[in-house]
């Protein structure tokens, strides 16, 4: 059996913001328009008001880190040109789907015509992480036993306590609008690849879908690249928590690929198991409890983060040399994720533009200085997700 490359690959989402009103901009066909160098690696959604960036394949978090750096400040310096900023939240506190436009293509057409009111409220975004797995049936194996830790990633990342300028009560509300999606969630037990491509056979078959690309899960191996994409999480506001999710990941992979060298292995537990801890971080974040199955009690949230980074991956942390990396998730667990961060805004002036600017300026953190806050974008070659 070969082992896994590890490498990695990251996607954010972020949305247009006029600054002056706070609300989200429909603008991303006009921005791409402004600089033919952004295309590569920058892309429209769904939406006008969201922009999509997505590294080259990378091998390390520290690269990660320089990509998502360089792409953020790219796209930032395009909005400015126009007097709009660029923020990274899961949902945006005070818009409204109904009056956002849906950006003039053809594939985007088609994914409303098919989903119809479902499509239009998906006003949402996410980060994505792709590991690199070359051996299909360790991914597989991976993706059945990953599948428990997305409750915990989950909880790193909550950014969306707010929608349509209501608090919903809720650290991530964009699970929710995205729940509503087929062929999303946690995904079943897969039994082989041949099991999963058989699935996806099934469907191309029928009509319903027209590739793997139209399966939303959580965790999914990704339809044309040899990858496991982790789809899980809200949009890292900050660029250390994008990478430092980016860094627990690669190396919870590294850990399954040596349990299974070394003929062990992690129990694998039902979906609906994995559902029940991914409500419980879907509505208290790190504020709450998830529950260690193998012990069958309920533990805070943060207690079983800090045993998955110390006692399952920690030893791969060191391997790979990402200590630094993974251990920022101690800075989160300290200060709350986003989502506990745009709450105490709130919370302290009652103002979700508040909100909003906060988030604009916590998503510049580490990106914009005065130095660079004109330079252009990436010229590099996208990532293969």
């Amino acid at each position: 059996m070969k082992p896994p490359s590890l490498t990695l690959g990251v996607e954010e989402e972020y949305q247009i913001i006029d600054p002056k009103t706070r609300e989200l901009q429909s603008y991303i066909t006009q921005l791409l328009m402004e600089d033919h160098r952004v295309l590569t690696q920058v892309k429209p959604e769904l939406h006008q008001s969201i922009v999509e960036v997505g590294t080259v394949v990378c091998q390390t978090p520290a690269e990660v880190r320089e990509e998502l750096v360089q792409l953020r400040r790219g796209v930032m310096a395009l909005a400015a040109r126009k007097d709009l900023r660029i923020a990274a939240a899961g949902t945006h506190p005070i818009a409204n789907w109904v009056t956002q436009e849906i950006t003039p293509l053809a594939h985007y057409a088609d994914v409303r015509e098919n989903m119809q009111q479902l499509a239009e409220q998906l006003l949402i975004f996410g980060t994505h992480v792709h590991i690199g797995i070359e051996d299909r049936e360790f991914l597989i194996d991976a993706a059945n036993v990953a599948r428990y830790v997305l409750p915990h990633i989950l909880c790193l990342s909550t950014s969306s306590p707010f929608w349509m300028g209501r608090k919903t009560g809720l650290k991530s509300y964009r699970s929710v609008i995205f729940r509503s999606f087929p062929r999303s969630g946690v995904p079943r037990v897969m039994n082989s690849w041949h099991d999963y491509e058989s699935y996806v056979e099934t469907l191309v078959l029928t009509g319903s879908i027209p590739n793997g690309s139209k399966i939303w899960w959580d965790v999914r191996p990704h339809w044309k690249y040899p990858t496991l994409e982790f789809r899980i999480c809200d949009v890292c506001t900050r660029v250390d928590e994008a990478v430092c999710i980016a860094a627990i990941l690669q190396a919870l992979i590294a850990k399954l690929w040596k349990m299974r060298r070394d003929n062990t292995t992690f129990r694998v537990y039902p979906a609906d198991l994995i559902d029940e801890n991914k409500w419980r971080a879907v509505r208290y974040g790190l504020d709450g409890k998830l529950i260690d199955f193998g012990k069958e009690r309920e533990m805070p949230a943060p207690d079983l983060i800090r045993e998955l980074i110390e006692w399952f991956i920690g030893d791969m942390v060191d391997e790979l040399g990402t200590r630094k990396e993974v251990e920022y998730a101690y800075k989160i667990l300290a200060e709350g994720s986003s989502a506990d961060r745009q709450l105490a805004v709130y919370q302290k002036t009652g103002d979700l533009k508040a909100v909003v600017d906060h988030l604009i300026a916590e998503s510049e953190e580490g990106v914009i200085t005065p130095a660079v806050e004109t330079a252009g974008a990436s010229t590099n070659t996208p990532a293969s997700t």
